[in-house]
């Protein structure tokens, strides 16, 4: 008897440690809710492939991943300190950082903007320069808009040699194929998609190819956050850029994983999104993945500086750090 007892006893305090270890190891992850910029898709999937491939988890941390509804609302939030951390366009955050917002851009995903100028192989425009004298359709109200006169000017062009026509962001792909138009200005990560999935042929002039390149789409924090959180904020910048490798060489099993987050999310589209946002990665001169050259946000400083996104003037690198990146040796390299 006293045996039976004694072997329950034994057994109870290894079933209580083995409590306390695993009750240890769940309070050692550090939760973190990550505010996205949009709905969950092919342009954030690296961070579902993060979060589901086990990355955070390995270091330690219990992410959130939570869908957005525009970089320039996802900007507000940190700047308010709704949100401590998330991801959305650079223009949205340096616009208010200059401003005053105390906030640090730390990773640069989209290495250049997504806009493009999109014409039908059928209209005959084999070059920027063929765009004159031509119907081009732009969206009212975008920033994209904003920015074509960089895009022109880049490329020999003036507004008056274009007919541009102001149109709401859903006529912009139907007017193209009716023919009322003769090329959009839109992004490869959206109407680009929409035309292709209706059988479209399409010849594709980006602006990060001919002459703006600018930086875009990067995880960013609160000043607050940063200081109180610095090893937290680099183990997430690091297990982000593995998601993104990982995104990058598995692009089937990350729209999976994005199912798997977002179980709303359509595959097809998402997989589209993915596919048509690689070449952004490693433009703008990048050397490394998640990583924008000091040069870049210099020449984006001066670009968008010309139509007035952001202010003449400002020091660029009052807008970034690259202190929360992991070293160059764990990051991965672009292919030259």
């Amino acid at each position: 008897m006293r045996k039976s007892i004694s072997k329950l006893f034994v057994a109870g305090a290894i079933a209580s440690t083995l409590a306390v270890f695993v009750s240890g190891n769940a309070a050692a992850q550090t939760p973190i809710t990550f505010q996205l910029n949009w709905v969950a898709g092919g342009a954030n999937a690296g961070f579902a492939a993060a979060l589901v491939e086990g990355y955070y988890k390995a270091a330690g941390l219990d992410v959130k991943v939570v869908e957005g509804n525009g970089s320039g609302n996802t900007a507000q939030m940190v700047a308010a300190n709704q949100s401590q951390i998330a991801y959305a366009d650079a223009v949205a955050i340096s616009q208010l950082i200059a401003k005053g917002a105390p906030m640090k851009v730390l990773s640069t995903v989209y290495q250049s903007n997504p806009n493009a100028v999109l014409a039908l192989k059928k209209t005959g425009i084999k070059s920027v320069k063929d765009l004159a004298g031509k119907k081009v359709g732009v969206p009212s109200g975008s920033s994209q808009t904003t920015m074509l006169p960089l895009f022109l000017t880049a490329n020999g062009l003036k507004e008056s040699d274009l007919s541009l026509i102001n149109m709401p962001p859903t006529s912009m792909v139907p007017s193209l194929l009716q023919g009322q138009v003769d090329a959009i200005l839109g992004s490869i990560d959206a109407y680009q998609i929409q035309l292709e999935a209706q059988g479209a042929t399409l010849d594709v002039y980006r602006f990060a190819d001919h002459g703006v390149p600018t930086v875009s789409t990067s995880i960013f924090a609160s000043n607050s956050y940063i200081k109180d959180n610095p090893e937290v904020v680099k183990k997430f910048i690091a297990a982000s850029l593995k998601g993104w490798s990982f995104a990058l060489d598995n692009p089937d099993k990350t729209v999976k994983d994005l199912k798997a987050t977002f179980p709303n999310m359509n595959e097809k589209l998402a997989a589209s999104e993915l596919a048509a946002i690689t070449p952004l990665f490693c433009s703008g001169g990048a050397k490394y993945i998640g990583k924008a050259e000091d040069a870049l946000w210099t020449k984006s400083q001066d670009l968008l500086s010309q139509v007035k996104l952001l202010p003449a003037g400002q020091d660029p690198k009052s807008y970034y750090t690259n202190d929360y990146l992991p070293p160059v040796s764990q990051m991965r390299a672009c292919k030259s």
